[in-house]
């Protein structure tokens, strides 16, 4: 496991953001420790440990002594609404935060710190309003989810244990989360407007995300809830216009709402997600003076498609 002072454990860290962590850790000279359900053989100074996300075991020694401990725990949203897949959504992420939060009281060396993911989709999918951290929660399942996530982290949460919330908006990464998807249908010329267009689209750039959950590692004055994104957030059509100028479509069908809304069911996905979105800022980053190296669209684009425009 590597000197207990150095070793950091990602809960759920075999994903796309959990394998950016653990690799710009491992740059950092960190030992990593990945809580998975499926473990397998992992980079050197990184060690994949299994759990089930739900109960007590073995897994829970990893905690004994470590720097820091980061929960990426949840499944994905980007599937069909039903009953069964709603109920696995907040299952997913409350379960595995009670799991953390019962082995880190029961951890007599406990790290210092708990870095716990969230969703920016808790402040609802409002149209013409910017939120930030000081914003209420809106209404329906998504920020359902996200009170009950991090309510879930604030019950368990050891005593004296420092604690920062990411509610993270969309990452902005060509080798996972939604942008892939997005870039091939750019590219086939489907990169068009998509329902109204006016839905709002916050984002972070994957290698700021990556960043931020460092800070909030090793930055002893951070501490509470900050909203995880780019101090630009814009409309959909803004962000699909800017996609294709990224990968060379000088043309985009546009796709209108009742669309999405037929092919989805097909498809297996939620059309909310690309018809409903949300306008978020984050003050509380801005008051702490974190300086994004991918401030606006253009410069997050130019960076993962290495083009100008």
């Amino acid at each position: 496991m590597g000197q207990p002072s150095n070793r950091i454990v990602i809960a759920g860290g075999s994903g796309f953001l959990g394998r950016n962590l653990a690799a710009a850790l491992r740059r950092g000279g960190r030992d990593v420790v990945i809580l998975t359900r499926t473990p397998k053989p992992a980079p050197e100074g990184v060690v994949e440990v299994g759990w089930d996300a739900r109960t007590l075991g073995e897994w829970k020694a990893t905690l004994d002594g470590a720097l820091a401990v980061v929960n990426l725990v949840g499944r994905s949203v980007d599937c069909a609404k039903t009953e069964a897949n709603c109920a696995e959504i907040l299952r997913s992420r409350v379960d595995a935060t009670k799991a953390l939060g019962l082995a880190l009281q029961e951890t007599s060396n406990r790290p210092p710190v708990w870095v716990q993911m969230s969703t920016a989709h808790a402040y609802g999918d409002l149209f013409g309003v910017t939120c930030d951290e000081y914003s209420a929660f809106g209404e329906g399942f998504a920020p359902m989810v996200g009170r009950a996530w991090e309510d879930a982290h604030l019950r368990t949460l050891p005593a004296g244990m420092r604690s920062v919330i990411l509610r993270t908006s969309f990452v902005l990464g060509k080798r996972g989360g939604a942008l892939p998807t997005l870039e091939r249908l750019a590219r086939f010329g489907f990169g068009g407007t998509i329902g109204t267009g006016k839905q709002g689209l916050s984002w972070i750039h994957e290698r700021d995300m990556t960043r931020l959950m460092e800070r909030a590692i090793h930055d002893e004055t951070m501490s509470g809830a900050y909203i995880a994104t780019a101090p630009a957030p814009v409309s959909m059509r803004e962000f699909m216009r800017g996609l294709r100028g990224a990968v060379g479509m000088p043309i985009g069908i546009p796709t209108p709402g009742w669309m999405i809304r037929l092919a989805a069911p097909v498809i297996g996905t939620d059309p909310e997600l690309a018809l409903l979105g949300r306008y978020v800022v984050s003050k509380r980053l801005r008051e702490g003076r974190f300086e994004f190296d991918f401030p606006s669209l253009k410069s997050a684009f130019s960076d993962l498609y290495k083009r100008a425009g």
